[in-house]
């Protein structure tokens, strides 16, 4: 019952309060010419001018009802013993009309200007019908016209409203995009321009022992010296061009978004964070920070939220973004642009959005990602091994420019990338497959058997599955083609360090292929099957009481966990098995073999 008041709501609440008074006094000073005690007509006037404002809270068709029942049979007892107070009907026809939403004037009108009009006509014979009609009419035209005025008014401000969202909305558009352009521009000049000088230094050492002439070595050094001090303003450029935008930590700038969309769109937004913060990467940031601009703008322009709560959760191995709205919900497979960039750039980043909505329960979005980002309190020690000097160094140059990564030792072979564990101690090893003497199939078991906590990573540079299924068997921990960017590099060192397991997508999929075709045997049980899916235990068993037809609610309480968790577990489910809803979901499950 509880709704913001305007100026027009104060006004006729004043103009009700007012009348009420003056025909209370009124009926005081003549209450020897009434039936009824006057205790029990001051009680139905107190009744007749509270009970319909209290209905109009709820619904404008509650408030007609009781305000022309008890309202209009107020002033009929009063018009039966003095024609004259018809009048008093007039504030009534004039609110009645004021509130008569949508269609409703087509059967309030009738009933205030003609029928009440012909009941008093029979109440006091010499009462004018037509007169009587024709004031109330004219009331009532008054209060519709007031109707009009107010749903104009009403109509400005969501308009107002909607216009401040969207000027609010395109002013981080443009900010944001402004800081993406630097950041891309920034990172074409450190991955391509930079590489190419690092690429051209190298290139230009290797000639030095064919120029063994005193002029041949200070031109080589000439050119030396011009590379690296090209490349010194490359890297001053990407220094300057960087974004201060992207200097914030996430939960700063989540945070200034959540207060300058509550500013604007005048809602109410809830800021939480759990887990302490740690760093993440740019394209990470941006991805998350989009989220939540995306998810405010929609509860706002589509559900009509008026209270949005956001919270950000640091955890071990990811981080999740919630977006909660009270709003009227979206209809299922209705997704915008907006939301289709969304999901693009959590899944460039191996994380997934998820959108849960329903009908009048609001909507809840879901952006979970992958912890990549630099460990500044901890450097990672690496061993390349490539029979390749070229390929070797150029790793060395690109990988310590992260700050995290140190390249303690490089080998040409694996017999040699043996020994230099056994001295250096790395924590992790960048193993080439094709070389000399000892290959990396061979020297990735050996050192797997010798150092099991040495992680091992495979660069190579052509497709082979037999060759990745057997160095999977040896123990590696990742699979990697060459040609991917040194940034991807760095981050997958990263993830494989913190005792994930990484393969090159398209490789992947040339493995499982492999493997099926392997696997003579099927096992149809539910295990195996929702492992073919990711699902974890606790997806599965929220499908299995999906399956059984019971609310999220229930399911949240049989598990003693909240709805919000159910929900989001719920919908990890669903993308991981490719669907939209809950249907589809039990449908897909029961076909795979993941329901018993």
């Amino acid at each position: 019952m509880v709704k913001q008041w305007y100026w027009y709501d104060w006004l006729m609440f004043i103009i009700r309060l007012i009348c009420s008074i003056s025909l209370m006094f009124t009926s005081i000073e003549l209450q020897e010419y009434f039936t009824l005690p006057i205790e029990v007509l001051v009680l139905w006037q107190l009744i007749a001018f509270s009970v319909p404002w209290l209905c109009l809270q709820l619904h404008y068709k509650y408030y007609l009802f009781t305000e022309i029942v008890i309202s209009g049979g107020l002033c009929l007892y009063l018009a039966s013993f003095f024609p004259q107070a018809y009048f008093s009907f007039l504030l009534y026809a004039f609110l009645i009309a004021a509130h008569s939403g949508q269609r409703a004037y087509i059967w309030s009108g009738p009933v205030s200007i003609l029928l009440l009009p012909a009941i008093i006509k029979l109440l006091a014979e010499q009462s004018e019908y037509w007169v009587m009609a024709v004031h109330i009419g004219m009331a009532y035209v008054f209060g519709f016209s007031f109707h009009l005025l107010v749903l104009n008014h009403r109509q400005g401000e969501i308009i107002r409203d909607q216009n401040a969202v969207l000027e609010q909305y395109l002013s981080q558009i443009e900010r944001i995009t402004l800081a993406e352009e630097r950041s891309r521009l920034s990172k074409e000049l450190h991955d391509n321009v930079g590489h190419a000088y690092t690429s051209l230094i190298m290139g230009l050492e290797t000639l030095r022992p064919e120029l063994a002439t005193d002029t041949g070595t200070k031109r080589l050094d000439s050119l030396l010296n011009l590379a690296r001090q090209n490349m010194e303003e490359i890297r001053s450029y990407v220094h300057q061009i960087e974004s201060p935008h992207d200097a914030l930590p996430l939960l700063q700038s989540l945070r200034k978004l959540a207060e300058e969309f509550q500013e604007h769109a005048k809602v109410t937004v809830r800021f939480h964070a759990y887990g302490e913060e740690y760093p993440l990467t740019k394209e990470a940031k941006t991805a998350l920070y989009r989220c939540l601009q995306e998810s405010l703008t929609n509860a706002v322009r589509h559900g009509n939220s008026t209270e949005i709560k956001v919270s950000v959760q640091f955890e071990p191995q990811q981080t999740r973004l919630e977006i909660q709205d009270n709003g009227r919900g979206m209809e299922h497979g209705r997704e915008g642009f907006g939301m289709s960039a969304m999901k693009e750039r959590a899944m460039n980043l191996q994380g997934y959005v998820a959108v849960y909505t329903e009908r009048g329960e609001g909507t809840l979005v879901t952006c979970t990602l992958p912890r990549q980002t630099e460990l500044k309190d901890e450097i990672i020690r690496l061993l390349i091994v490539d029979d390749q000097p070229f390929i070797r160094e150029s790793l060395r140059t690109l990988l310590e420019e992260q700050q995290d990564l140190q390249v303690v030792g490089t080998a040409e072979d694996g017999e040699q990338a043996i020994e230099l564990c056994r001295q250096v101690q790395p924590q992790l090893v960048l193993m080439d497959l094709e070389m000399p003497n000892v290959d990396g199939i061979s020297a990735s078991r050996t050192i797997k058997e010798t150092w099991p906590h040495i992680r091992i990573l495979i660069l190579t540079t052509f497709e082979d599955t037999r060759q990745a299924l057997e160095a999977m068997r040896s123990g590696v921990d990742g699979y990697l083609l060459k040609s991917m960017q040194p940034l991807e590099l760095a981050e997958t060192i990263r993830t494989v360090y913190r005792r994930g397991t990484l393969i090159d997508q398209g490789m992947s999929h040339k493995l499982f292929a492999q493997l099926e075709a392997d696997n003579s045997g099927d096992d149809p049980s539910p295990i195996k099957a929702s492992s073919a899916y990711e699902l974890t235990p606790r997806e599965l068993e929220i499908l299995q009481f999906v399956s059984k037809g019971l609310r999220y609610k229930s399911i949240a309480s049989k598990l003693y966990l909240s709805d919000g968790t159910v929900r989001n577990y719920a919908s990890s489910a669903y993308v991981k098995l490719g669907v939209r809803n809950r249907e589809e979901a039990v449908q897909k499950a029961r076909e795979a073999g993941l329901l018993e």
